[in-house]
């Protein structure tokens, strides 16, 4: 027959948890969006006019004064 205070008779057992919180975790993946996104916008800067923005301007010539005959 099996004895029901077996258990007690063990020793307690010590035990420890380790948490971390990674508050520095994830910071260089935001460094490394701005970087990204202000590098893109350099390079659009820089290729603006091979890009077809605003590299070639047309002039439009409005005449100062028109002259409308109602008959």
């Amino acid at each position: 027959m099996s004895d029901p205070d077996r258990d007690r008779d063990r020793e307690p057992v010590d035990r420890t948890t380790i948490v971390e919180t990674g508050g520095d975790r994830g910071s260089g993946g935001v460094l490394a969006v701005v970087l990204l996104i202000i590098v893109v916008l350099v390079l659009l800067f820089l290729f603006r006019g091979q890009l077809g923005f605003g590299g070639d301007t047309t002039e439009v010539q409005v005449p100062d004064q028109i002259d409308v005959n109602i008959n």
